[in-house]
């Protein structure tokens, strides 16, 4: 589990599609899983400037690969007793989203993504995401479209300050909602089942 946080801003010093190797100062263990840029992946390798991780095959598949060269977001998984000053995230990526505008205010900057349809039930007004391992609070929804505002701190300790339009990011949707969302689901298809075994039976 993360909270969100960016612990540290990693140097990419190669990546061949598969390995991801970092450059940072942070010292994970053989098999700690570490969220790079949100997603979380396992560390196969340590040297005295740092570590690689992993992708599989599902993570290449849904991951936008783009995004590691140059810096990365880093979070190592919390341990038990740590204080969550984001929310809980799970460092799995529901869907890539993309920057359409970016506008400076007087005070923060507020970024305009862009979701696909299969998330949007799982987003909320004032709820919480996860884009690119940062944890956020969602402004306002409207139609496809979530705005976000960073304030100066946030802008300085992540790589948001660098992020340009149309630069795709991982989205991570709240993983209260997505358990909701399941139960829900899960109930409505017994219902369903129920209905067709009942008009079944008096046929």
């Amino acid at each position: 589990m993360f909270n969100g946080l960016i612990r540290e801003i990693g140097i990419v010093r190669s990546f061949d599609g598969k390995n991801l190797s970092i450059k940072a100062t942070y010292k994970p263990n053989l098999g700690d899983s570490i969220a790079v840029n949100g997603a979380c992946l396992s560390v196969t390798n340590i040297d005295k400037d740092g570590f690689v991780v992993e992708l599989s095959s599902e993570s290449a598949n849904i991951l936008a690969l783009e995004n590691y060269k140059d810096r990365v977001h880093i979070e190592p998984a919390m341990r038990i007793g740590d204080r969550i000053d984001g929310h809980l995230m799970q460092g799995h990526i529901d869907a890539i989203g993309v920057i359409k505008s970016i506008k400076r205010l007087q005070t923060g900057v507020d970024f305009i993504i862009e979701l696909p349809n299969e998330i949007l039930h799982l987003v909320a007004n004032k709820g919480a995401i996860g884009v690119e391992g940062v944890s956020l609070t969602i402004n306002d929804i409207s139609s496809n479209l979530m705005r976000l505002t960073l304030i100066p701190i946030s802008m300085k300790d992540t790589l948001f300050g660098e992020f340009k339009v149309d630069r795709r990011v991982h989205i991570e949707s709240d993983i209260l909602a997505r358990y909701i969302d399941r139960i829900l689901n899960s109930k409505s298809q017994a219902l369903t089942w129920q209905k067709a075994d009942f008009y079944a039976s008096i046929y």
